[in-house]
């Protein structure tokens, strides 16, 4: 337990991090701090951006709330409970989609459920609304080989999805998409997001696609990671990207990146000097 005082929290808050902070390799001459100090409450349904330069341990805070990684420092939970270990709760979906090319979109999707113990019946009607909420029932069939890019990462949303999470954690997942397809990935994520209540952390490094989806935008600092700060999004959507309002978010985080980005750069040229 930290000695480091604990802010007061709702335990209906979907995830709270006090103090957090992550060293990979500690104690040894690879030891690398990713993050430090960060303090964050996230309400249920709410979509929250982490956007932030290479490196700055976004991703890293995804593991961590997903218990796939131990803090060093400070305290997570999740709805009330201490996070120290992964549960169905809290699901987390890569920037590949990692679906198993041996298997069906279904059997896919259902992975998680038969690992859980689901019997057959009940597991094959989770499935089938999953698929039929991204639009892919028709391809439960399909291998992941036969499918585009935004359909997998579609796969991959509804194999989360299928578990029920009530946190769901992305980590660019729509990185490798081009332009039209980020898109039109990112609407149906809005809609997906809305039906499901699920509260959502989101990775990027576009600030285009941070305004277009989030509710608060966490804006990180340079290795280590803190929170340099935190700007709610009062935008109505869907979002005109070219509207008044979002050209002043866009600039506005624009000008809050700007040096964090510097310093990332200065520090990999230190690195590799």
């Amino acid at each position: 337990m930290s000695s480091r005082s604990v802010a007061p929290f709702s335990s209906r808050d979907a995830v709270v991090c006090r103090g957090v902070g992550k060293t990979w390799a500690p104690a040894t001459p690879r030891a690398h701090e990713a993050l430090r100090e960060i303090d964050l409450d996230v309400a249920p349904g709410e979509f929250i951006v982490l956007l932030g330069p290479s490196g700055c341990g976004k991703s890293t805070m995804l593991y961590l709330i997903a218990g796939l990684e131990d803090t060093t420092a400070g305290e997570l939970w999740s709805f009330g409970d201490r996070v120290e270990q992964p549960s169905p709760e809290r699901s987390l979906i890569f920037q590949e989609a990692s679906l198993f090319p041996w298997l069906s979109v279904g059997q896919n999707v259902a992975f998680g459920l038969s690992i859980a113990g689901m019997a057959s019946d009940e597991r094959r009607g989770i499935v089938r609304q999953a698929l039929q909420r991204v639009g892919l029932l028709e391809a439960i069939d399909k291998r992941p080989h036969e499918l585009s890019g935004g359909m997998r990462q579609r796969v991959a949303v509804a194999r989360a999805l299928a578990m029920q999470p009530r946190v769901l954690l992305m980590d660019e997942p729509f990185a490798a998409l081009d332009v039209q397809t980020r898109a039109r990935m990112q609407s149906f994520l809005l809609d997906v997001w809305q039906a499901s209540g699920a509260s959502v952390l989101f990775v990027t490094h576009h600030i285009d696609e941070a305004i277009a989806l989030a509710d608060r935008v966490v804006v990180f600092t340079a290795r280590p990671g803190r929170i340099k700060t935190i700007v709610p999004v009062g935008l109505s959507r869907p979002r005109d990207p070219f509207s008044r309002e979002t050209e002043a978010l866009r600039r506005h985080l624009t000008a809050q990146l700007r040096d964090e980005v510097d310093r990332a750069f200065a520090e990999q040229e230190t690195v590799m000097a």
